[in-house]
């Protein structure tokens, strides 16, 4: 009884998630390329926080029901598919004791299509489909804690029916610069002479995974940053500046993330973050305050959240999903995802203060040294009174009953 009450409460929040979620718009479809070149040197500038080592993030998005986000277009309300489906890989390799190189590539491919797929898109007649791929080389020295990052992004647009979205331009070549020196980072992409992004980042947290401090007060210190975007909007320029601020709340398990955009548009998101009693957030917890848009003067605030057990994401209403699948509201989104870094014997998830701990491995080291500290004491001679060397084996003792009376045979 108990087993199928839980079955039906699981179907009604589902069929909620499904039936309260408004349609996507063809507009936020056309602004998709911006929020994956974006989202894409988001990542690499916290990857390139080390510069060294490796990384790895693979994730397919996943929405089960063609009812859950439909497109709003000109033409009515249609049944389908938002997807997103990305990777990103970063390795490096060790030129002597102080200098690393690397080269990383990041990958995003993101639209609507009438119907669902996993590597092969239907291209329904309603259907937009774009793409992102990043790519480039780094350069890190430990000695003076400094990393140089360039290369080239790449935007696709696969399908886009001229008659149901806006235009948009397609293949497009951008530029990509990023430069780090201890805690302030400056990062940039370009297209032809213009800039489109520009970030400023002043990573203050001290974070034991990259030789800081474990604990204490500078690990309390704020991570801040400030982009500047290029966009147009009717024709127009439309340029803002978003500053982010995030803040260590509670010994690197809780987090506050704000954003707030400059000139206009003001407070943008709020998310809380808890990742319990785990440093290298492989698995964490977030609860999120987005604002939607205004309504008759009024602000509309957005509440949800997300939960993330190391291999799946599962979010509803979070600002990350509003931000990054189109306005979607409403609804349940999934994520099957791998995201793990890693620099020496270390693992870690993106944008961790510390390594995840080893304890296993930590033990079999101590086994192995404990086996071989035995095996040596074992065949260690030991010298008796007349001079001689002589190995003592090492056994069990026990009694042999004789017909002449007892003795003991073995030894210690």
């Amino acid at each position: 009884m108990q087993r199928r009450l839980n079955k039906i409460l699981f179907l009604l929040a589902m069929a909620a998630g499904i039936a309260f979620a408004d349609p996507i718009t063809t507009d936020a479809l056309t602004r998709s390329g911006l929020v994956m070149r974006d989202r894409q040197l988001r990542d690499i500038g916290l990857v390139m926080r080390g510069g060294r080592g490796g990384f790895i993030d693979i994730g397919y998005t996943y929405t089960p029901s063609s009812e859950q986000l439909q497109l709003k277009s000109k033409y009515g309300v249609h049944d389908g598919f938002a997807f997103r489906h990305h990777y990103g890989i970063f390795g490096s390799w060790s030129l002597d004791s102080t200098s690393h190189l690397g080269f990383l590539t990041w990958f995003d491919r993101v639209g609507w299509d009438t119907q669902d797929f996993f590597f092969f898109p239907h291209y329904g007649d309603f259907a937009h489909i774009s793409s992102a791929f990043t790519w480039g080389f780094s350069y890190t020295n430990t000695k003076y804690d400094y990393t140089a990052a360039v290369g080239l992004q790449h935007q696709n647009l696969e399908l886009a029916n001229k008659t149901v979205f806006p235009n948009e331009s397609d293949s497009l070549l951008f530029y990509w610069a990023h430069a780090r020196y201890k805690n302030v980072s400056i990062q940039g992409s370009f297209y032809r002479n213009t800039f489109q992004t520009l970030r400023i980042s002043l990573d203050l947290e001290s974070r034991e995974l990259y030789g800081g401090a474990g604990s204490g007060y500078k690990t309390y210190l704020p991570n801040l940053s400030a982009t500047i975007y290029r966009r147009k909007n009717n024709g127009d320029d439309d340029n803002f500046v978003r500053l982010n601020l995030e803040q260590n709340l509670y010994e690197q398990l809780l987090y506050a993330d704000v954003s707030y955009d400059f000139p206009k548009g003001g407070f943008h998101s709020a998310i809380l973050k808890y990742y319990p009693a785990n440093f290298s957030r492989l698995i964490g917890f977030e609860a999120s305050c987005l604002r939607r848009n205004e309504i008759g003067g009024s602000r509309e605030l957005l509440w949800g959240g997300a939960i993330d057990f190391i291999v799946l994401r599962l979010g509803y209403n979070s600002a990350f999903d509003y931000d990054n699948m189109f306005g979607a509201k409403g609804t349940f989104i999934a994520e099957i995802h791998v995201n793990l870094g890693a620099i020496g014997g270390s693992r870690f998830g993106r944008g961790a203060s510390k390594a995840a701990p080893m304890e296993t491995s930590q033990k079999n080291a101590d086994l192995r040294r404990f086996m071989k500290a035995y095996a040596e004491q074992q065949k260690t001679p030991t010298v008796d009174a007349q001079g001689n060397k002589v190995i003592q084996a090492k056994g069990i003792r026990y009694e042999k009953v004789g017909t002449s009376g007892t003795s003991n045979e073995g030894g210690n």
